[in-house]
Order: C-alpha cells, then sequence, then structure tokens
C-alpha cells in the first residue's frame, strides 16, 4: 500500500493529510501559527513559521506507518503572498499574503497608468491588491533596500516544496495569481517583469501542479521521517486544489469554496478570460483553465462576527436560534467586506456593514444577515459568469462555511442552484495529495484520479418559494454598495 501526503498551507494553520491509494483518508494533522497585522488592511506571515510546523505536523501524521510506504507530497497553499529570498535563500521579510491591502496606490498605478488592458492583454487579468506583482512594486517604493536583496521571488506552498526539495519552483494554477504569469501561453511576461523592475532570473521555474519538480532532500527527508526518494509534486494554488479535491475538473464544472475567503471557482478545458475582467482568468491544476471569482472575506466574516463581537465559539448554537421564517425576508443587510473586496467590485477601501437595523434588530438577525450577505456576494461573482453565457445549475460546495446546514440553504436559495457536498471534503490537502498520487504515476491524469477517488455525499436543492424570496433580497443587496461606495475612502 502507497501513501501520500497532502499540505493545505492556509492563512491560520498548515493542515497535513494522509491518504492511501484508493484515496482514504489515514490520518490529518494541523499545526497553527500566527498572522500579523503591523497596520490596518495589513496581513503578513513569517515563512519560517510554515516550516516549522511541516517540521512538527508530518512526522506526528507519518506516525505508526512504515515510511518506506510514502511515495509523495503534493501541496495546495494560501495564493498571492510574496515570498522574497536572498542570495543565500534566506527569508528578506515577512511575507506580504493575499488579504494584505497596503497596494492601492500600486493597484492604482498598474491599472490606471499601465492599463487595464495592457495588463489583462500581458497576463490576462488587471490589478488587484491581493495579487503579487502590486506587492513587489510596493516593496521596490517603500523598502527599497531589502528590494534590493531579492534573489528569488516565491508564493507560500513553494517555499515549503523549496525547503523539501531545493528546487524554486511554481506551478502554473498558482503564478496566475501574480499578474507576472502569460496565463494564455503559460510563461512569465517578460514585459511585466520589467514593470515591477524584476528579471526572469528572479522567478521560479513553471510546471503543471501535477509534474514531479524533485525529490525530498537527504536532511529533510531525517527530519520528517521519510525516505529519500519520496517525489514532490508541483502542487497547485488552494483553490485549484481545493477543485481537484472536490473533483471540479474538465469542462464546465463549478465548485463554490466557503473558507476565510471565499471562491467561485468555474473550470474550462480551453482558455477564456472575462472581458470587465471581474472575474480572475487562470490556468487550472488538471492542465486546463478556469474562471475565478474570490471576495476576501466569507467564513471570516461569521468567525469575526461570532467570537471577536458575540464572544462565542458556538457557531451551530446561534444559528439554531435563528427562526427559518425568517430566511428571505431579514429586514437586515450585510456587506462582507472586513479586508476590502476583490471580486467583481476591486475595491481595497470596502468595509463591512450592516444597514436597515431598528430597534426590534435582534442578534439573531445580525448573524442571518452576515450568512446572507456573505451568500449575496458570492452570487455577485455567479452572476458576472451567467452574463458570459456560462450555465451553473450546479455546483459543489467546500470550506469550513459548507458545514453548516443552515449556510448552505441560504446558500443553494441565493444562488438558486443545486449544491452537492463531496462524501470526504478535505480541502487543498487533499487535491495536494491528489497531484503528488499523479506525480508518482499511480493515475495517469488529475482526471483520472477524480473519477476514482472523489464522490458526492448529499445534494442540496433549492426551493421555489425561498429562492423566490431571496432573488428579491439580493435586488436589494445590490443597491446597497453603489449607495455607499463613496464614503469608504472617507473613512481611511
Amino acid at each position: 500500500m502507497s501513501y501520500y501526503i497532502g499540505i493545505d498551507l492556509g492563512t491560520s494553520a498548515a493542515k497535513f493529510l494522509l491518504m492511501d491509494e484508493k484515496g482514504a483518508i489515514v490520518n490529518v494533522v494541523s499545526k497553527s501559527y500566527p498572522l500579523e497585522f503591523p497596520q490596518p488592511g495589513w496581513s503578513q506571515q513569517n515563512p519560517q513559521d510554515w516550516h516549522a510546523a511541516m517540521l512538527e505536523g508530518i512526522p506526528e501524521l507519518i506516525a505508526g506507518v512504515d515510511a518506506s510506504d510514502i511515495a509523495g507530497i503534493g501541496a495546495g497553499g494560501q495564493m498571492h503572498g510574496l515570498v522574497v529570498l536572498d542570495d543565500q535563500d534566506e527569508v528578506i521579510r515577512p511575507a506580504i499574503l493575499w488579504n494584505d491591502g497596503r497596494t492601492a496606490a500600486q493597484v492604482d498605478y498598474l491599472n490606471g497608468v499601465i492599463g487595464k488592458e495592457k495588463l489583462s492583454e500581458l497576463t490576462a487579468n488587471i490589478a488587484f491588491a491581493g495579487f503579487t506583482a502590486p506587492k513587489i512594486l510596493w516593496m521596490k517604493e517603500n523598502e527599497p533596500e531589502n528590494f534590493k536583496k531579492i534573489s528569488k521571488i516565491m508564493l507560500p506552498k513553494d517555499y515549503i516544496n523549496y525547503i523539501l526539495t531545493g528546487v524554486h519552483a511554481c506551478d502554473y494554477s498558482d503564478a496566475s495569481g501574480m499578474l507576472l504569469l502569460d496565463v494564455e501561453h503559460k510563461c512569465w511576461s517578460e514585459e511585466m517583469l520589467a514593470i515591477c523592475g524584476v528579471t526572469k532570473a528572479q522567478m521560479p521555474q513553471l510546471f503543471e501542479s501535477y509534474d514531479c519538480i524533485g525529490m525530498v532532500k537527504p536532511e529533510i527527508a531525517k527530519a520528517l521521517g521519510l525516505r529519500e526518494n519520496v517525489k514532490v509534486a508541483a502542487g497547485a494554488g488552494d483553490n485549484a486544489a481545493a477543485a481537484v479535491g472536490t473533483g471540479v475538473v474538465g469542462e464546465g464544472g463549478c465548485n463554490i469554496s466557503l473558507g476565510t475567503s471565499g471562491t467561485v471557482f468555474i473550470s474550462s478545458q480551453a482558455f477564456g478570460v472575462d472581458p470587465n475582467n471581474a472575474l480572475h482568468a487562470f490556468a487550472h491544476a488538471d492542465g486546463g483553465y478556469h474562471l475565478m471569482g474570490c471576495m476576501l472575506s466569507a467564513a471570516s466574516c461569521n468567525k469575526w462576527l461570532m467570537e471577536d463581537i458575540l464572544a462565542t465559539q458556538d457557531y451551530a448554537g446561534e444559528q439554531a436560534k435563528i427562526d427559518e421564517e425568517k430566511l428571505g425576508r431579514n429586514n437586515v443587510f450585510f456587506l462582507p467586506y472586513l479586508m476590502g473586496e476583490r471580486s467583481p467590485i476591486n475595491d481595497t477601501d470596502a468595509r463591512a456593514t450592516f444597514i436597515g437595523m431598528s430597534m426590534d434588530t435582534s442578534r439573531e438577525d445580525m448573524t442571518l444577515a452576515v450568512l446572507e450577505g456573505v451568500a449575496f456576494a458570492i452570487r455577485d461573482s455567479v452572476e458576472v459568469a451567467r452574463s458570459l453565457g456560462i450555465e451553473i445549475s450546479s455546483s459543489k460546495i467546500c470550506g469550513g462555511g459548507a458545514k453548516s446546514p443552515l449556510w448552505k440553504k441560504i446558500m443553494a436559495n441565493v444562488l438558486n442552484v443545486k449544491l452537492e457536498s463531496p462524501a470526504c471534503e478535505q480541502g487543498p490537502g487533499m487535491g495536494g495529495a491528489m497531484l503528488a498520487m499523479v506525480a508518482c504515476g499511480a493515475y495517469e491524469s488529475v482526471q483520472a484520479a477524480c473519477d476514482a477517488i472523489v464522490q458526492t455525499e448529499a445534494v442540496l436543492k433549492p426551493d421555489a418559494a425561498l429562492s423566490a424570496r431571496y432573488e428579491a433580497q439580493y435586488q436589494k443587496f445590490k443597491t446597497i454598495y453603489p449607495a455607499v461606495k463613496a464614503i469608504f475612502p472617507v473613512l481611511r
């Protein structure tokens, strides 16, 4: 029996998953690490903390398993984070993360001066605050001494792969979110690199997600309790890896993720671009492409309300108090822009807002408003996809928020789609392990791995009457952001 390790390098923790060759989960281990907010809207993390989490997590994960049976490792990681190494391969500064909003001026420069049309021509995307290229420009302008030290630029999961193999590598799906990749032709855009003041030599080598980039180095293998010939797959960005884990590959699949961030992920065999660039056009981990809408705060909105405001961790208990007759009839609305927003509004100044409260507004109304607000914001991206002629009548759903039956019911009816829950939902870690299987030759393709491993556990269909009520609510929600948009820059 062969085993495969999947790594989900998240924002708050790294999750390590051990899977056998038939797709059964043998063990899961999670190791948390701190997140730094040095200024309002800034978000960064120390890459050495990811390294330490791996050194602690993998030995615990494989305890009791014969190390000679472990064949490969694959990672799905938080996207867009800027990891910079010097000429000794030492980390220069904390990684600037996907949900960091410090780059408003650089985004304005890229979109306004370089121009959205030019960016889309070069990379198939426009600039968003979370993307890597604006962070490189920010570092060039604000930390010139650190910028001069840069020898290698990579993304979070690529740093883990470097620690494992000594290879500076990146896959196409993760590289797509840097605003440095010519997505259609799957190569670095030398013109974009020049705009950012960096060179091709500073960039990692590019691979398909299921390619083997190398073997675990002897000293690392010894530290982790592994043999030396364990193969390491290039891996994928977290959303592409999660899509693999839910079987969303090939043509026309859809996955909705309710994690810290929220995403709508639509797979395609052919390259395509949203002409308005409200959706990202990225490469997929299966060798194809995908369109993706990403909201910066999804399940994290509920976590914020529960833990920071209401001072409780009883998520299920709070939701149980909500009268289902209230669904689609709530007078309170919530804009879920706690960290600004990406898709589809691309507004770093946007902030979360409750509106519609009165003297009879209850705790339950506000809890429901948060769940509904996230669903409405997800629909904003779905509507962009539909405007492109993409039919979305069903979708897989994953992420921590998808564990809530109430939230799934709201989501199905706000979107008016059938939601399918995978039998085994382990997010990017599962996708990473499956990519490792392909890299090791256990399956001939990502599609073959998905066909063999991924199964659907439950299907939730929308209710016609409830969907109609939520249609009316969504039309109200759509009016709120345009009405308050001009206020947000004043509040900075």
